[in-house]
């Protein structure tokens, strides 16, 4: 379904982004739920990396505008219900302290974004957020923090993690197991102040579409992978609109991991030339990059002719 109908929708979509690959027993559970919620909240997207140990799953489903802030539960939004269920689940399956990945994470649930599409607005997807987080806090019981429009002073997503020590591998450049149970120095949003080993924390927010992109570099120099990160990102002084880091990606190479979060201002295109020129001044080569997701647009034609049938 291509302009027309879909573009007068109001669609939310949600990313989901779990600290597991390689269980299965907890990916089949996972699936089983999103599954039962496929109707009016259908998964479109699944990118499982066994190297990072990290799967993203992309839901997404018709905008729910509560009349008031008491209305906004479950049953009436068929996104969030699915997204407490696939939650529900992983918090469940996974114990973070047997993981261990070359993927940054905070936690089971390391990361949960709400973007709006075609004529969905950004407040609608921030409400949707911040009541997620609140019921990841109460029912769940583990430290949830809001982060871009979900968050009052819109707070940006990396201040949270560069506070809880997210890019800071404790393993040779992966990320192994959890620390013991501690007091957060960072107070959370919902949920409390605790960390349980299992299940780490989670950090839920609102934006605008960002698009991952991923840039192979035939290297196993890490640092030689964050001077590339670093030079490319706009706040090292990069393209603008971008954020790198430099991850270890098997055993014969590393990835340039880039968020783009205004894909006008800077495509994918000028992101891998940029990373296989500067791959190039430091002796190295670089192999074709790779979206995790589908595009924006695509994901809005997926949406409604899953909900339109």
């Amino acid at each position: 379904m291509k302009g027309g109908r879909a573009a007068m929708e109001a669609l939310l979509c949600c990313k989901i982004y779990v600290s597991e690959s390689r269980n299965q027993k907890a990916l089949d559970a996972i699936a089983a739920v999103a599954a039962d919620h496929s109707r009016q909240a259908p998964l479109l997207n699944v990118f499982p990396d066994n190297h990072y140990n990290r799967v993203g799953y992309t839901v997404a489903a018709r905008s729910f505008t509560p009349l008031s802030s008491h209305q906004e539960t479950s049953s009436a939004s068929p996104l969030k219900a699915a997204v407490l269920e696939i939650v529900g689940a992983a918090l469940s399956h996974i114990d973070l302290r047997e993981h261990c990945g070359s993927h940054p994470r905070l936690g089971v649930i390391d990361h949960i974004c709400f973007h709006p599409l075609a004529s969905a607005s950004l407040s609608a997807a921030s409400t949707l957020a911040s009541s997620v987080a609140s019921h990841i806090g109460s029912q769940f019981a583990v430290p949830t923090f809001l982060y871009g429009a979900a968050h009052p002073e819109n707070r940006p997503l990396d201040s949270i993690r560069r506070a809880l020590g997210y890019f800071s591998p404790n393993s040779d450049g992966q990320w192994s197991g959890s620390a013991g149970s501690k007091k957060l120095d960072l107070g959370s949003d919902f949920g409390p102040n605790m960390v349980h080993p299992k299940s780490g924390v989670v950090v839920v927010g609102a934006c605008p579409w960002v698009a991952n992109y991923n840039v192979p570099v035939l290297s196993k120099d890490l640092q030689l992978g964050r001077r590339i990160a670093k030079k490319v990102s706009s706040r090292g002084g990069g393209l603008h609109a971008v954020q790198a880091m430099a991850l270890l990606h098997g055993h014969d190479k590393i990835e340039i991991a880039c968020n783009l979060t205004d894909i006008r201002v800077t495509s994918a295109v000028q992101v891998q030339q940029e990373v296989s020129r500067l791959a190039e001044l430091e002796g190295v080569s670089t192999l074709n990059g790779y979206f995790t997701d589908f595009a924006q647009d695509e994901i809005v034609d997926m949406a409604m002719q899953k909900l339109c049938q």
